[in-house]
């Protein structure tokens, strides 16, 4: 029996990564709101990055957290509530943890059932948010 040693991974492009955060920024454009906006790869990393000008400094490491939890766990933020909502413990004690974002804003990407990233937004309220980084990803075809 051989051991192995590594597996293949997908990882999202530059190119598209750029491009889902220049789609989300043109949807706060059409709603009027100044957002941040940042994609990561799977495994959370930043990939790509955009600030509107005048979009609230704090929501700077919101959008990046809110990518690197749905990139993290394959679900969007918005479903945290829910989970959370059944266990009392998981309530009290996951919200803790740094860097999870348990609010609207953030959703994995994934193409064929594979995860590549994700993508959190941060400026508007928790729709807002949402309906930007669903932009994002509708540039790229998912």
């Amino acid at each position: 029996m051989s051991l192995a040693l590594s597996v293949p991974s997908s990882v999202i492009t530059a190119p598209a990564a750029s491009l889902a955060c220049q789609a989300a920024i043109a949807h706060a454009e059409a709603l009027g709101i100044r957002i941040n906006v940042a994609v990561t790869d799977a495994s959370g990393i930043l990939a790509a990055f955009l600030r509107m000008p005048h979009a609230f400094l704090h929501s700077i490491d919101i959008a990046i957290d809110k990518a690197y939890t749905a990139a993290s766990f394959g679900f969007p933020t918005s479903q945290w509530p829910q989970i959370l909502a059944s266990d009392e413990a998981l309530r009290l004690g996951l919200p803790q943890r740094p860097r999870l974002v348990v609010f609207g804003g953030g959703l994995p990407i994934a193409s064929n059932g594979v995860r590549l990233g994700g993508i959190g937004v941060s400026g508007g309220s928790a729709e807002q948010d949402e309906a930007c980084a669903r932009a994002g990803l509708q540039a790229l075809g998912l």
